[in-house]
This record gives C-alpha cells, structure tokens and sequence, in this order.
C-alpha cells in the first residue's frame, strides 16, 4: 500500500515522504480500515509513540495520522460490533501505525459508526478536535449550563468545536485569538472576542472555564482570570500556574465511542460544524502539511477519490 512515513524526529513534518509499504495484518479485537479521509496533528511528532513502541523500541519507519474516516474491510478474532462493509471513524493509538496511508488496522472499540450522510473528509476531521472538546468540557472540566467559559485558539480546530459545544450546552463563551480569527470566532458562536495582541486577557473578569491550547504566558494569566470554584483545562501540558480557589488540570484525548457518537449526532441535525481549511490527496500530503503560508482550520488527507 501507499503510506507517509516519517523516519527522524528531527525533521518534522519536512521529513515526510511517500513510500510503498506492506499491507498490514489484522489482529485480535482490530478491524482493518480502508482509509478514505486522514486527519493529522503536527504535535505528534513530538509524541514518543510516533517513534518508539511501549517497550521504548525504535519503530521508524513511522506512518503518522491518528484520525480516519473508511470503511472496515475485515475483522480480527474476536472483534465485537462492527461489520464488513460498515463506514466508520475514529482515533488510532498513539503508538501504532497511523492513518496517513491507504489501509490501517484500529483496535475496533476505538471506532465508531459514520452515518452514510456524513463525508469521509468530515469524519476524520472530528476525532481529535471533538474528542478534545468534549472531554476538556463535560468530562475534566465539569461544565454546567450558565457558566461563562474562555476558549484560547477559538477559530482553530479544537477552539471551534469546544466554542460551539459550550455555546449550544448553556455557556457564555469569550473567544482569544489573532484578530483576523474573530469573524471565524464569532461565526462559531461566541458572544465575545478577544485579541491576544492588542487586548488585555484580564479584560475577561472572571469566568468559570478556561479551555486552554496554548499553554506558556497566556496559561499563566489565563490561571488569574478563573473565578473561586472554577476550573482551568489545559491540552498543552501541565499548567505552570494554578487557579488562587479553582483547580487546573491537563489530559491527553481518549478514544471513546459514545462520545465519537454523541459528536456525530450534532453534525448530522446542524448543531456542530467542522473546521476543515484544506482537503488534500495523499500524494499531495507531504507539502500539504508543509504549508508556506498560515492555513485556517485543519488540513485534511483525502486518500479515496
């Protein structure tokens, strides 16, 4: 099969290149996915799994990508609740082969279904980004309807969906980016905007949550801002400073098929829009995700026409 390969860490994104590979071999409780649409995230590679096993082996060369939208081709021994043929999507483990490529195998309780009226492109697109937003909401930040919540990187592909999550679950939401994201911002569903560079975040007054992405200074003002009893949710490492009377915690997204399903459910009736900036093949993909110049919204793999 066709696949991107990454081989030193070093290189990055740059190191990328497109290579034949062999198919690879379904296992026990895996389906074997024909990848149609690929989602990536440049931080994984920084993440270990990329370039070790569990047992901290090299396992270069690597094919990243942890987001897939396809459909199951085959099943391992004793896999439970998908069928050949069946569309799906969902999140890969961290350390193994990703979804850059035209097949892949995927533990089978990490997918979910993807109904037959939402676009491959569209299903691997809401893995991360939606699996993210809902678990640093409703699972580690213990949102309740009424709560003023901060969203850092609003426009992007996590800010936009925690944004609109928040928005239609009862929230305020006040948006941070760059000023040229605050009509993307607001269009996503925020009352209000700030911009990082020329507002000051303290503008804010005290909110009840603040999902952060970016981490470094602005996770340290960001800490000031959250009132007695609120809550700071960081995807960008552990918080260098602490709410004075709230928490801060930071976690790494899980796949979880309810929750792939609850997201699903909000794009199929309207409620939930993805943030797709750019769609492109594989054989396109290493310059794709080399881009010269700043791409708004998240690059998407289509690997099937």
């Amino acid at each position: 099969m066709k696949a991107i390969v990454v081989t030193d860490e070093s290189a990055g994104t740059a190191g990328m290149a497109l290579v034949e590979r062999p198919d690879p071999v379904v296992g026990g409780n895996d389906a074997l996915v024909e990848v149609h649409a690929s989602g990536f995230t440049p931080g994984e590679l920084t993440w270990p799994g990329t370039w070790v096993d569990h047992q901290g082996r090299d396992r270069t060369p690597s094919i990243p990508g942890h987001e897939v939208a396809g459909i199951v081709t085959a099943l391992g021994y004793g896999t439970r609740g998908l069928t050949i043929g069946q569309r799906v999507f969902g999140l890969t483990a961290w350390d193994r082969d990703g979804t850059l490529a035209e097949s892949v195998v995927v533990e089978s309780r990490n997918l979910a279904p993807l109904p037959g009226d939402v676009d491959f492109t569209v299903g691997a697109s809401l893995p991360i980004s939606g699996l993210t937003a809902w678990q640093g909401l409703f699972v580690h930040g213990r949102f309740e309807s009424g709560q003023t919540v901060l969203v850092h990187g609003a426009a992007g592909g996590v800010g936009s969906v925690v944004t609109q999550l928040a928005k239609e679950a009862g929230a305020y939401v006040i948006a941070t980016g760059r000023a040229a994201d605050r009509a993307i911002a607001l269009d996503f569903g925020a009352q209000e905007f700030l911009d990082l560079d020329s507002d000051a975040l303290e503008d804010a007054g005290g909110v009840d949550l603040v999902f952060d992405v970016i981490g470094g200074e602005i996770g340290k003002r960001s800490a000031a801002i959250v009132r007695a009893g609120g809550m700071l949710v960081s995807i960008a490492g552990p918080p260098e400073a602490h709410p004075k009377e709230g928490l801060a915690v930071d976690f790494v997204v899980e796949a979880d098929r309810d929750q792939l399903g609850e997201i699903v459910t909000r794009v199929r009736d309207g409620r939930l829009r993805t943030n797709i900036g750019h769609i492109a093949s594989l054989e396109e993909a290493s310059d794709a995700l080399n881009p010269t110049g700043r791409i708004k919204g998240k690059t998407i793999i289509r690997v099937r026409p």
